[in-house]
């Protein structure tokens, strides 16, 4: 097996972003319309369209649209985050938006497999901390925010606050190791690949094998 080329997720300090609301859909999160592409080149100019802008096309006072939150890199949300279809533009839109890890109540499954496999860690925490942080990103923007993978923890190191985060085990530990991204470390495995496929006797000659 080669070394592989993903790189260890352990730490990950930003400024926060606030989207509130229970139940926010993959939709929500990147309209249907905007799938219609080979790549998912350019789909954070989209994310959150329908609620970023009117029917006129005018900007709302969403978060994503607003100066102090350019910039920001983890997105605290509520309960069941990225529920709805399975379409993995949500957070790749996310992400290319400048999104590199997600604090929220829940997540759903998919969604959350999903940003996995981007290498974009979603930790929770109960609602009560939640709500503080939506609150302190909301007065002020500049706050930093930490992501700590390997405690699993939250903080805010200018406050001195830190709250125990839950992360799968599975996940996070693909996290720390740098196998994150399943399809990268499977191609990273050629050698060893080829090898167990030299032992398998269907895929050889069965007769000289037997």
């Amino acid at each position: 097996m080669t070394e592989s080329t993903l790189q260890p997720v352990k730490t990950l300090t930003g400024r926060g972003v606030a989207v509130r609301g229970n139940d926010i859909d993959t939709d929500r999160i990147i309209p249907a319309r905007f799938m219609k592409v080979v790549t998912f080149d350019g789909l954070e100019k989209h994310v959150f369209e329908d609620v970023r802008f009117d029917q006129d096309g005018n900007p709302t006072d969403h978060p994503f649209n607003r100066e102090e939150y350019q910039g920001a890199s983890i997105l605290i949300v509520n309960k069941n985050f990225g529920c709805g279809s399975s379409r993995e533009h949500a957070p790749q839109a996310l992400m290319r938006w400048g999104i590199r890890g997600i604090i929220g109540e829940s997540f759903a499954e998919i969604f959350f497999g999903n940003c996995v496999s981007l290498g974009v860690p979603c930790v929770t925490l109960p609602a009560d901390q939640i709500l503080y942080l939506m609150e302190l990103v909301e007065s002020d923007p500049s706050v930093g925010i930490e992501i700590d993978l390997e405690a699993p923890a939250v903080r805010v190191p200018a406050r001195n606050q830190e709250w125990v985060a839950e992360l799968p085990d599975g996940a996070r530990k693909r996290f720390l190791k740098g196998t994150w991204d399943a399809l990268a470390v499977l191609l990273d495995s050629g050698e060893l690949i080829e090898a167990t496929a030299q032992r398998i006797p269907y895929l050889n000659d069965f007769a000289t094998a037997s």
